[in-house]
């Protein structure tokens, strides 16, 4: 082994630079199967983030399904996800620049929109679509923004049905819930099934699970209610509807038979099959023929993919994933994944099943991005530690723990690394492991990372989930604070360089975190945060427009609540440096949130900078972008942290106001 050279930490040379974290870098988002061929959808930052859609055929034959510059991604709820389905090679999609839906045939060049050109450009969008088991319909979520609407209030969720091959005008299915999602056909084409529910509910707060028959009309409700949580609805060939419900308190899979109750199928005591539906289209389960079902579940902030048999037995298949986003049914006995790890990306992998619950072989159909030819090797890859913590109150929270890894390099013998406390966000949402170069960027230069999985996070049970009730700028506040002093108590880290960083609601407790006189953190970054929750409460889409109500309280009510814990009402207790990025056509998190704690920060004399990008939403995807923002924020660091950066990056600086 080669020796080290000895370097201050933050310092280090590395070749996980902003332009290699970007380089070839792909997005994997969704999968579907269409008969013996798979599709998926990639984002891609060199092509300005656009998201294209790739079949491969059974031979392995890989074509592209959209025309160059066209992007297949939704705009409801902001966050999108389905945007795009196939059937027999046809493909269906919502166009980003328009947000109507299209149709492309296999073998053509040419998309027809199937849908009007609305009144308000992009003002109706749609999402989540089924095909009918005849072919002949559609079935998918809209959402209206009447012309001269007053924001959210006036924003229609509905669902509609339209003709599947020619220009058609959609036909209200459903309306009258605040939200709907995922309708699905029911094998024979006699019944729909749809998830909805009602403000101030969140999702994974309380929805309710639908039937309708349609020969008599009549509807149901299979499922669900104020305080359970059902999704991902899934018609079985004996006509079943599976779904997943977090009734016993964790999200897991149940069914209704075509006659009778509803029965558990999988309950797993400390697992959870089901995530929280920023997005539509997820699927974390597939039912195979024979009664079969794979699916992923998450235990201690890390995925497994298992298989249940016929007879009910559940066994964990030996596959390397530590983080999987989708599952697929493929075949009798295949299923496809969007699945990564520790070490690798993203890739799309066919799991064949064996007798007995056994992997009997893997086959890549879209690999990860190979790092060897950016001079990225595994010796670099710091691999991620589960780590419970002691937190306030006595609880025991959560994160993910990466060490300083650089083989050329090491600290000076009496020196501890920076600390990097990330902050994911949400709030509802987690960490998960997985192989993520933006991480690595700072773990090969010599920080340490944690990524907190606060009260509130999902993956540890609704109990853990609920924590933040009430509670939002309190409980993740006191978690990350927590995990920086156990850390700095253990003598893992400099408790004088201890950073914090975040963005949307990691950037809201990242400036509550720094608005407190005690604060440990020595600097920040505010990726998009919330900075006045009372602006948000009153400015913002109508999918989250209630969402405070749970995370605060009601408001006006509460006003008086959501002054308090607002980071610019507390402006005087800032002290420690703050960088702050924000897409300027942020429709989630205004871009006034951004100005408005810089101009406080700057009247007080605190050190901040500021970037704004133009053409950027809520998350940066273009190349460009994302490299910026990464270096500047290193850049910020070493100037308030004091450490060189490598002079062979030639990093720009980024300008701080010092007042």
């Amino acid at each position: 082994m080669a020796e080290q050279s000895v370097l201050p930490y933050g310092s280090w040379p590395t070749p996980i630079t902003s332009k290699v974290v970007v380089a070839k870098a792909v997005g994997l988002g969704e999968v579907r199967v269409d008969g013996d061929e798979v599709v998926w959808s990639e984002s891609r930052p060199a092509e300005g983030g656009r998201t294209a859609l790739v079949r491969r055929d059974a031979q392995g034959a890989v074509t592209e399904l959209l025309a160059p510059g066209q992007n297949a991604r939704t705009a409801v709820h902001e966050y999108g996800g389905a945007a795009w389905w196939v059937r027999d090679g046809v493909v269906w999609f919502a166009l980003w620049d328009d947000q109507r839906l299209y149709r492309r045939d296999p073998g053509t060049e040419v998309a027809e929109p199937l849908t009007p050109e609305p009144a308000t450009p992009r003002g109706d969008r749609y999402a989540d679509g089924d095909v009918s088991p005849d072919g002949q319909r559609i079935v998918c979520v809209r959402e209206h923004h009447p012309p001269n609407g007053r924001g959210a209030i006036d924003v229609v969720n509905e669902l509609v049905l339209l003709e599947a091959h020619r220009p058609s005008t959609p036909e209200v299915a459903v309306s009258g819930p605040d939200f709907v999602s995922s309708p699905r056909w029911s094998r024979d084409g006699r019944r729909l099934c749809w998830v909805e529910w009602d403000h101030p509910n969140m999702p994974w707060d309380g929805t309710r699970l639908k039937v309708r028959d349609l020969d008599s009309g009549e509807e149901m409700q299979v499922a669900g209610g104020p305080a359970e949580s059902v999704s991902e609805p899934r018609w079985g060939p004996d006509g079943s509807l599976y779904f997943i419900s977090d009734r016993t308190g964790w999200w897991n899979l149940y069914r209704r038979p075509a006659e009778g109750e509803v029965q558990p199928v999988i309950e797993l005591a400390d697992g959870e099959i089901g995530v929280p539906q920023w997005v539509f289209g997820t699927s974390r389960y597939a039912l195979l023929p024979g009664g079969l079902i794979v699916f992923a579940y998450g235990r201690d902030g890390i995925d497994r993919l298992a298989l249940k048999l016929a007879d009910g037995t559940v066994n964990d298949l030996d596959a390397p994933f530590s983080l999987v986003r989708a599952v697929r049914g493929l075949g009798e006995r295949s299923a496809v994944v969007i699945a990564s790890t520790p070490t690798t990306e993203a890739s799309v992998t066919r799991v064949e099943l064996g007798e007995g619950g056994t992997v009997e072989a893997t086959e890549t159909l879209r690999p990860a991005r190979a790092l060897k030819p950016l001079g990225v090797g595994v010796e670099l890859i710091s691999t991620p530690e589960p780590l419970d913590f002691p937190s306030a109150g006595g609880r025991t929270s959560h994160a993910l723990l990466y060490r300083p890894r650089n083989p050329s390099y090491a600290g000076p013998g009496d020196e501890r690394p920076p600390l990097y406390v990330a902050v994911h966000g949400g709030p509802t949402a987690a960490v998960r492991p997985e192989l993520d170069l933006e991480t690595q960027y700072w773990t090969s230069r010599g920080f340490m990372v944690v990524q907190v999985n606060y009260g509130g996070s999902t993956g540890y049970g609704r109990a853990y989930r609920d924590l933040l009730r009430g509670a939002w700028g309190i409980i993740d506040v006191e978690d990350c604070i927590a995990a920086a002093s156990w850390l700095a108590g253990q003598g893992e880290v400099d408790s004088g360089r201890v950073t914090i960083a975040g963005g949307s609601a990691g950037g809201f407790t990242t400036l509550a975190a720094l608005a407190r006189s005690d604060t440990p953190f020595a600097a920040g970054a505010d990726y998009f945060g919330v900075a006045d929750l009372e602006a948000l409460a009153t400015d913002t889409h109508k999918f989250e427009s209630r969402y405070l109500d749970g995370l605060i309280g009601p408001y006006p009510q509460d006003r008086d609540r959501y002054r308090e814990l607002s980071p610019i009402e507390h402006v005087e207790e800032f002290s420690r440096p703050l960088i702050v990025l924000q897409g300027l056509e942020d429709q989630i998190v205004p871009p006034n949130q951004a100005t408005m704690i810089v101009e406080a920060l700057e009247r007080k004399h605190v050190p901040v900078a500021y970037l704004a990008f133009e053409g950027e939403q809520h998350g940066f995807r273009q190349e460009a972008n994302v490299r910026r923002a990464l270096d500047s924020e290193l850049s910020f660091y070493s100037q308030v942290l004091g450490f060189d950066l490598p002079a062979e990056e030639a990093i720009e600086p980024v300008a701080i106001t010092r007042g």
